[in-house]
C-alpha cells in the first residue's frame, strides 16, 4: 500500500516537472493595475513553474525509488527461495 502510494507520487510530480506548457496568466480585464486575490488556477500555475527548478532533486528521487523497487523484489526473491 505505501509502495502504491509512493509511485503513485512520484509519477504525478514527474507529469507536472515535465510539463512544456506556456504558463501564462490571463491579462488584466478591469481599468488600471488592479491587486487581485491569486485564483487556484494562478496557485496551481506556480506549483508547476516551481517544479521545473527541482528537476534534478525529482530525477535523483526516481533513482531512489527504482533503487527501492529493484531491492524490495530481491529481497521478495530471496525470502521465496527459503521456504
Amino acid at each position: 500500500m505505501i509502495a502504491d502510494l509512493l509511485i503513485f507520487g512520484t509519477l504525478l510530480v514527474n507529469a507536472g516537472a515535465v510539463l512544456n506548457f506556456k504558463l501564462k496568466r490571463k491579462e488584466s480585464q478591469g481599468f488600471g493595475d488592479e491587486s487581485r486575490a491569486p485564483t487556484t488556477g494562478d496557485n496551481i500555475r506556480e506549483f508547476l513553474l516551481s517544479l521545473r527548478y527541482f528537476r534534478i532533486f525529482i530525477a535523483l528521487w526516481n533513482v531512489f525509488i527504482m533503487f527501492c523497487m529493484i531491492l524490495a523484489l530481491w529481497i521478495t526473491e530471496i525470502n521465496l527461495r527459503h521456504l
